[in-house]
C-alpha cells in the first residue's frame, strides 16, 4: 500500500517507520541529534510550515500534512479502478 506525505510524494507504507509530530523536534535533544545526523538524506516537502516527520528505510521526509492526517490514510484501504 502507499502513503500520500504531501507535494505529488508519495511512499510504500512498508517502507515507513516512524511518523512524528513536528513538536517532538523542539523537545528531544534524541530527535534533534538524529535528525542532524540524517541531513543528507533528508527532503523538505513543506512550502510554509512543517507538521509532522516521516522517517522511512531511506529518507526523512519534512512533510506539511499533520501526523493525525498521515495516520488516518495509512490506516484507510483505497482501490484504484482504471477508468
Amino acid at each position: 500500500m502507499y502513503l500520500h506525505i504531501g507535494e505529488d510524494i508519495i511512499v510504500k507504507t512498508d517502507e515507513v517507520i516512524a511518523i512524528l509530530d513536528k513538536n517532538l523536534l523542539n523537545s528531544s535533544p534524541i530527535m534533534e541529534e538524529f535528525l542532524q545526523e540524517r541531513a543528507e538524506v533528508t527532503q523538505n516537502l513543506a512550502k510554509s510550515s512543517i507538521k509532522s516527520i516521516i522517517i522511512t528505510n531511506a529518507i526523512v521526509y519534512y512533510s506539511p500534512l499533520a501526523s493525525a492526517t498521515l495516520k488516518r490514510r495509512s490506516l484507510q484501504r483505497t482501490i484504484l479502478i482504471n477508468e
